[in-house]
């Protein structure tokens, strides 16, 4: 190869691709090895061709032109060639003109292949715009798409919706069949939701199984159809390895510009009414509602307080007793969760109760609740007040690996007998895992602790496990007693339940008893023991000793004031 006799040795060797151009007619009198290369052609398919049938579109003679007088000369451009096998290759081109030895003047053209570096930016793009798991785009693609779509909807004064998806249960697969299993249900439902959707619709992965579709130019009765389409698409089985399984999803919508002005008020807002779908049942959808936010900012609110009050020891138990048929005697302690907040007053169990479960805050109150009500049944025992203590459980609590070991720390901190402790499970916790269920429950019942099934027939009511699990006794919820004995389908359902226990040898607890009827009829039914206003309601410690009136007050000033909560 030819070259400039004073470059040819740092020309031949430069990993760059070299051409020596003709100025007058453009042809290629010279080039280096990476030239050939790059151009997958022969030396001699090269030597004497016009420069610009290696053009791909054909350049214009202007460019020539141009470096000829100076106006492009050493300028870097990007560009694309043609190759001998008519693929085409984006290079980064720097023409400068030369006086060779014979005098004449040449194009010197410097060319560096683009492809591993454009491939390079592309990857770079696509980890910063989308989602490397599912591909879909990323929190930062779908603000500016948000942002788009607002911009021409406010011009062309239509609306947009925005639908905030998250999978149901889906922490369970993760758990029970691993994080790489969850990784494909991700990809198989992110394929689902695409194919819900049109060409100009985005659907985006926030993280985790929350996904964001924004719908373009649809209003309400259009975000509604794609929801439905949306939730059908997922009801159908999705097949992954050798198992088969249904993931089903939680759907809020907000539509703008009703539901926000901004990617974040948009965003804000179809999670509030998505959460609000998980409080009413999950697999379905529901559009924003004002009154939604302000129920969450609520909840935000009790959740804080709720605890503050755990930190600072807002927390009390009130005990409502037991009392036996056969005796009249109290044989038993309820303890009842209560809450005076500082600044919101009395707050009733039933409304932060269910929200502390959905927060996991339950667990380390459940764990204060079982430890507190060891202590103090404890201190009553040492003092001559012998009754079981009754605690109920969560079944965020239950599952919990280390429960087990929770109890039998209690028992052996407070000394109390494991058999002076009931705790009452609700037949739903029982039947989420049986499996696991019955485990932890021999393990309880090798400790010695009494079980109870709360509110017995209000949940699975599977008698199956009554002949599997070490149970202890039977609550019959106060919703059968309410009726008594007026009411003839609530006589029959608490006659069976009593029944039953007696077949199994199970002691049958009534809650709820407000009359004398109602106590009256489970007495004469066989009924063990009751618990309900009629006797008393749930009381504090010090009114729970005043219920034993053989207990001397020289008795009760000595139990300790750290067990009077």
């Amino acid at each position: 190869m030819e070259y400039p006799a004073p470059w040819q040795p740092l020309i031949e060797g430069l990993i760059e691709s070299v051409l020596v151009v003709d100025c007058l007619d453009l042809s290629i009198r010279a080039v280096n090895r990476s030239a050939c290369r790059l151009l997958a052609a022969a030396e001699n398919d090269l030597i004497g061709h016009p420069v610009l049938e290696f053009a791909a579109p054909p350049e214009d003679l202007s460019f020539w032109e141009d470096v000829a007088a100076g106006l492009a000369d050493g300028v870097l451009s990007s560009t694309v060639v043609r190759r001998a096998d008519g693929s085409i290759v984006p290079v980064e081109r720097r023409v400068s003109r030369v006086i060779l030895e014979d005098g004449n003047p040449a194009f010197l053209v410097g060319i560096n292949d683009l492809t591993e570096r454009l491939a390079a930016n592309k990857r770079i793009e696509e980890l910063a715009y989308h989602d490397t798991l599912t591909g879909l785009p990323n929190r930062t693609l779908l603000r500016e798409r948000i942002e788009f779509v607002r911009q021409w909807s406010a011009r062309a004064e239509k609306s947009f919706a925005l639908l905030f998806v998250d999978l149901d249960r889906f922490k369970q697969i993760n758990d029970s069949l691993g994080h790489l299993f969850g990784d494909r249900v991700l990809v198989a439902v992110a394929e689902r939701i695409k194919g819900c959707l049109r060409q100009c619709d985005t659907a985006a992965r926030l993280g985790g199984d929350e996904f964001v579709l924004v719908l373009h130019d649809v209003d309400e009765r259009g975000a509604e159809i794609t929801a439905q389409r949306l939730i059908a698409a997922l009801n159908q089985p999705l097949a992954i390895d050798d198992l088969s399984l249904t993931v089903t999803c939680s759907i809020g919508i907000a539509l703008y510009p009703a539901d926000g002005q901004t990617a974040d008020d948009l965003i804000r807002n179809a999670d509030t009414a998505m959460y609000r779908v998980k409080e009413h049942g999950r697999a379905d959808f529901r559009f924003y509602q004002r009154q939604t936010n302000v129920d969450l900012l609520a909840r935000m609110r009790l959740d804080q307080a709720m605890r503050r009050a755990l930190e600072q020891g807002d927390f009390r138990l009130h005990y409502q007793p037991r009392v036996d048929f056969r005796s009249g005697r109290i044989v038993g302690a309820e303890a009842l969760l209560r809450w005076r907040d500082r600044e919101l007053g009395d707050i009733p169990p039933g409304r932060f109760i269910p929200l502390a479960e959905d927060s996991g805050l339950i667990i380390p109150i459940g764990m204060w609740v079982l430890n507190e009500a060891v202590a103090q049944a404890a201190a009553w025992r040492r003092r001559g007040i012998d009754v079981v203590a009754a605690v109920n459980v969560s079944a965020l609590q239950f599952r919990r690996a280390d429960f087990v070991p929770a109890v039998a720390a209690a028992l052996q901190q407070s000394g109390l007998p494991p058999a002076a402790l009931e705790l009452e499970l609700t037949e739903s916790v029982l039947m989420q895992d049986a499996g696991e269920a019955l485990l932890r429950l021999r393990a309880l019942a090798e400790l010695g602790v009494q079980l109870a099934i709360d509110d017995f027939g209000t949940g699975y009511s599977s008698l199956a496990y009554l002949k599997r699990f070490p149970i202890h006794k039977l609550k019959i919820d106060g919703s059968f007693v309410a009726g008594l004995p007026e009411d003839g389908s609530d006589n029959a359902i608490v006659t069976a339940v009593v029944n039953l226990g007696r077949a199994l040898m199970l002691e049958v607890v009534a809650e709820g008893v407000e009359t004398e009827g109602q106590r009256r009829f489970l007495k004469n039914t066989g009924c063990d023991q009751f618990q309900g206003f009629l006797f008393s309601p749930g009381v504090e410690p010090q009114a729970f000793e005043r219920l034993f009136p053989r207990l001397s007050p020289r008795a009760l000033e000595a139990i300790p004031l750290a067990c009077r909560v």
